[in-house]
């Protein structure tokens, strides 16, 4: 069974930083794009950083050149460090993967994490 779990939210003072990681557990055949998304109090879920498999990674305008994705060498582990927080970043963050479950499938299922709530607040 695949499972994505997040950790590393907390409060953090507008202008720092905070780093947040999600770990897949399981075996699936592939693990396709890795990314994140968020959603405030009252807002619709949005997309903030993705990563493929290859590395390319394409982020929302909103956090663009604060926030950096990243995945480590087992692919299995993507992170979102994010710099210059301001208190209109403070959402639960989501953790996304696209992945084949089976080598005889070529369908991509996407997982999501639980979330984890990231805070900026004086």
């Amino acid at each position: 069974q695949v499972q994505l779990v997040e950790s590393g939210g907390g409060l953090v003072q507008p202008g720092g930083s905070l780093r947040v990681s999600c770990t897949l557990s399981g075996s699936p055949f592939s693990i396709d794009t890795m990314g994140w998304y968020r959603q405030a109090p009252g807002m619709i879920r949005e997309s903030v950083a993705h990563i493929s498999s290859g590395g390319g990674a394409n982020y929302a305008d909103s956090v663009a050149g604060r926030f950096t994705i990243s995945r480590d060498s087992s692919e299995k582990t993507v992170y979102l460090q994010m710099n210059s927080l301001k208190p209109e970043d403070t959402a639960v963050y989501y953790c996304t993967a696209g992945i084949r479950r089976y080598s005889y499938s070529n369908v991509v299922t996407t997982y999501w994490g639980r979330g984890t709530q990231v805070t900026v607040s004086s």
